[in-house]
């Protein structure tokens, strides 16, 4: 074990026994819905892992210390403080040094689980390169932290604000394996399509263990992307989506906000349009990546 972090005594037992282990992230909870939405979306993501006979170890920065394992007065905490940064890998070293607090997003949570010896995460979905990123430069870090840390990350794929191609194209010069579960498509987050490829197909959990215990016999170092796309019943019709998104985007650029601040915008104006359904689909995806990378733990 890592030193430098704080693991809870259930998430170090299980990894000390072998016991399969699944990593959360945090963002959800202080930047993804309003609370108590966002503190409740947290416990259920917990308790489907519990169900699946899993321990949930949900990551954070908390007064300067990387925590892997968050109780719920902790999630509370998260969900209801003031001015609760974002956690990437850049942030990490210097939240440590003030004692400050953190929600991790996907890049951060990779960097501590992989700290932790822990090999899925399961989050919403994935950053990706922006749209014009071709001006902006703008390409998550989330990218990057996939094709150099060997964690296994379960995702609807990426947010259909980005530029989904691009993304594809990134991880691909970068070597990431996208992987689809029960889908020859990458899906793009709120609807189950994209448009684009996967580089390969699973029908099962037990063929995705095969996959990583491949993956990392060979040293072949670096993350893998599991795309599993939204539940049917839950997927939001990609025309509406289309044009709110086109609209939530036009709203952006006019108010001038760029940078880490851009999906946070994007996805509370996407709530706004659509009357609360993206909230919902955005629930119960997470639910639905939780239980596959449960399913994945255990198979390891």
């Amino acid at each position: 074990m890592n030193m430098g972090i704080d693991i809870a005594p259930s998430v170090a037992e299980a990894l000390a026994m072998g016991a399969p282990v699944v990593a959360l992230e945090s963002t959800i909870i202080s930047h993804g819905f309003p609370y108590p939405a966002n503190v409740e979306c947290a416990r259920e993501a917990q308790r489907v892992a519990r169900e699946e006979g899993v321990i949930p170890a949900t990551v954070a920065i908390l007064n300067g210390r990387p925590t892997v394992g968050l109780t719920d007065e902790q999630m509370e905490h998260l969900g209801t403080a003031p001015g609760i940064a974002k956690a990437s890998r850049r942030d990490i070293a210097m939240l440590a040094s003030r004692g400050a607090d953190g929600a991790t997003t996907v890049a951060g949570t990779m960097l501590i689980s992989a700290m932790a010896g822990i090999r899925v995460f399961a989050t919403g979905g994935i950053g990706g390169v922006h749209r014009g990123a071709g001006e902006s430069f703008d390409i998550s870090a989330d990218l990057i932290e996939l094709s150099r840390t060997d964690v296994t990350v379960v995702c609807a794929g990426a947010k259909s604000i980005l530029d989904i191609g691009l993304t594809l194209e990134y991880l691909e010069t970068h070597g990431v394996p996208v992987v689809g579960y029960r889908t020859d498509e990458f899906p793009a987050f709120y609807t189950r399509s994209s448009g684009f490829g996967v580089d390969a197909r699973v029908e099962s959990a037990e063929e995705i263990a095969a996959f990583m215990r491949a993956k990392r016999g060979l040293a072949l170092g670096g993350g893998a992307v599991i795309a599993n796309p939204i539940p049917q019943e839950y997927e939001l019709d990609s025309k509406m989506l289309d044009g709110v998104i086109a609209s939530a985007l036009a709203e952006a650029d006019e108010a001038g906000v760029h940078g880490k601040e851009v999906t946070p915008f994007l996805l509370a104006r996407i709530h706004e349009l659509t009357g609360g359904a993206s909230e919902e689909a955005n629930k119960q995806l997470v639910y639905s990546n939780v239980r596959l990378a449960a399913q994945i733990a255990r198979a390891l």
